[in-house]
């Protein structure tokens, strides 16, 4: 089975509002909600996707002839490729009834585990949730990433107990969450942080600590001077908040700003290995791939992930080989070049 053929099996089991494109590129969805769109107009999920077909790829073959090495280190682990799962609630609503959030999760941790790389899972309105993917985490010997919503502090301080039981070589917190109508009428209330509340939360973290969700210079800096570990550039697929700019778009400004000092992953309309190549020479350390992840585990569960990794992972491979990168240290911006079309 290819990646085609997993998308089409996921087609009758994904919902009215998901189509199981072949490119999941935000137009055929649109501003569905529930559905995988985006808020509003719907072109914050088109843009994201827009954004990266801006660039081209930079064809060099006259380097020296080795094995192309895509291994990712961060947090003290290695894995087999830069890119990993991101974070999906509320599957049974926005797809199909085919999964809930604990059975998505049990083949999302188990299958990227089994692939080479992680998943982070996601978080609710339900308790269950976050108790049940943190027991998966712990069963697949830490590989995975709890992604706890901004909720009040005494919720967060909860929820952290099982993600520190679960053993995870990092947790994140996606703040942008905090546009979602479940959590602006959440009791005791939660959402926005300042930065000494988000320093808190983050000092009571005894491992990694990623905040996902920025998309600006400053955001960066304040999510730095809290003590994260990690950002991830993300508008949270335009779900929150229409009329961002994409991910793309802001990436090499947010880069530049914190200068190494924590890990930069993103996310947002990123489809193939050659997206990944983009965002890595546009100075990401890493990427989160979100939306086309639940198709896959639609149509093939654990099987669904392998091809579908198997496919960015060649493409990746490719795209270092003839771009003259033999590790990921060595793709650099003059690989890519902004497409005479979007000048």
């Amino acid at each position: 089975m290819n990646d085609l053929e997993v998308l089409e099996k996921s087609r009758p089991l994904v919902g009215k509002y998901c189509f199981s494109c072949p490119v999941c590129n935000g137009k055929a969805c649109s501003n569905h909600i529930p559905g995988p769109g985006a808020k509003g107009s719907g072109q914050g999920a088109i843009r994201n996707y827009k954004a990266w077909q801006k660039y081209d790829l930079n064809l060099d073959t006259i380097v020296e002839n080795k094995k192309v090495d895509t291994t990712f280190t961060v947090f003290g682990q290695t894995f087999k490729y830069p890119f990993f799962a991101g974070p999906v609630g509320a599957v049974n609503n926005h797809y199909g009834d085919s999964f809930n959030d604990v059975s998505y999760n049990e083949v999302l941790i188990r299958g990227c585990r089994q692939a080479g790389i992680l998943g982070f899972t996601g978080d609710g309105i339900n308790p269950d949730i976050m108790v049940n993917s943190c027991q998966i985490i712990k069963e697949n010997q830490g590989m995975g990433i709890p992604t706890i919503k901004p909720w009040h502090k005494d919720v967060y301080f909860e929820k952290l107990q099982h993600a520190l039981q679960s053993e995870a070589i990092a947790i994140a917190m996606d703040i942008d969450a905090s546009g979602l109508p479940f959590l602006k009428n959440a009791n005791p209330p939660a959402g926005r942080k300042s930065v000494e509340e988000l320093k808190e939360i983050i000092d009571a973290t005894p491992v990694p600590f990623i905040v996902k969700g920025i998309m600006s210079v400053k955001g960066a800096l304040k999510a730095k001077e809290a003590g994260a570990s990690a950002i991830v550039v993300s508008n949270h697929g335009g779900r929150v908040l229409d009329g961002t700019p994409a991910t793309a778009d802001v990436l090499e400004d947010i880069v530049k700003a914190v200068n190494h000092s924590m890990t930069v992953f993103v996310d947002g309309g990123i489809r193939t290995g050659y997206d990944v190549f983009k965002a890595l020479a546009l100075g990401a350390d890493g990427v989160l791939i979100c939306r086309p992840f639940v198709n896959r585990i639609y149509g093939a569960q654990e099987e669904g992930i392998q091809i579908f990794v198997n496919r960015l992972g060649q493409e990746l491979i490719e795209a270092m080989e003839m771009c003259g990168a033999n590790s990921l240290t060595e793709i650099t911006k003059d690989m890519i070049k902004l497409s005479n079309e979007s000048r």
